[in-house]
């Protein structure tokens, strides 16, 4: 079970709220998070590295030059790794970077990474009051109240956050947004403070209590 602390709006504290969410041991909780993040990773990777090789190189069918009498090495043809312009030994070609887990191993790396960031977590409630038009000072000014410096990195997730908001919070390049059923391990381990809406926690709860 984890405790948040709930401010309003206006930076008042305005009580806790508590969530009970099954995580991993501690023993196995660390490796099971270094996991899910080096999967979210690689699979944020293209794969679309390539070379040519010898056999794909344009050209080469000729013999360069004579096999004897110009005092040079042998050579049979200009696609040789060992001639500029050749193919290349070993090189990379498109792959996937794909990383195997199981649904149930993902969901329990999200619930632990976010009981794990309890402390660093704020529960806002009534999150955006008052918000009718993109503003991004409006965001500034409320993370102020938090006590959360300008460089300090910080996640925020909702429910359903209005485009207002959306756009008020995009232009802060420290601040990052995500709805609550788009968890994802990363950006949980990444932020240094953790803002949610009553109504996220509420639907986080929703989405993930299941063990």
């Amino acid at each position: 079970m984890g405790s948040y602390l709930v401010h309003d709006w206006q930076g008042q504290e305005a009580g806790k709220a508590t969530v009970n969410l099954k995580v991993a041991k501690l023993s196995s909780a660390i490796d099971l998070m270094h996991r899910a993040v080096l999967r979210q990773l690689a699979h944020q990777r293209q794969g679309t590295a390539s070379t040519l090789t010898r056999s794909e190189v344009k050209g080469g069918g000729r013999k360069p030059y004579k096999q004897k009498g110009t005092g040079r090495a042998r050579q049979g043809s200009t696609r040789t790794p060992l001639r500029p312009g050749g193919g290349v030994v070993f090189g990379p070609s498109p792959r996937t970077y794909s990383l195997g887990m199981n649904k149930k191993e993902r969901r329990l790396a999200l619930r632990t990474a976010l009981m794990s960031r309890a402390e660093d977590s704020i529960v806002i409630k009534g999150f955006g009051t008052g918000i009718d038009k993109p503003k991004t000072k409006t965001i500034t000014d409320a993370l102020e109240r938090f006590g959360i410096g300008k460089e300090t990195k910080v996640l925020i997730i909702l429910d359903s956050p209005s485009s207002a908001i959306t756009y008020s919070i995009r232009n802060l390049p420290k601040v990052k947004l995500i709805k609550a059923d788009q968890l994802n391990v990363f950006d949980l381990l990444h932020a240094s403070k953790v803002l949610l809406s009553e109504e996220a926690l509420a639907r986080i709860e929703e989405v993930y209590s299941d063990g």
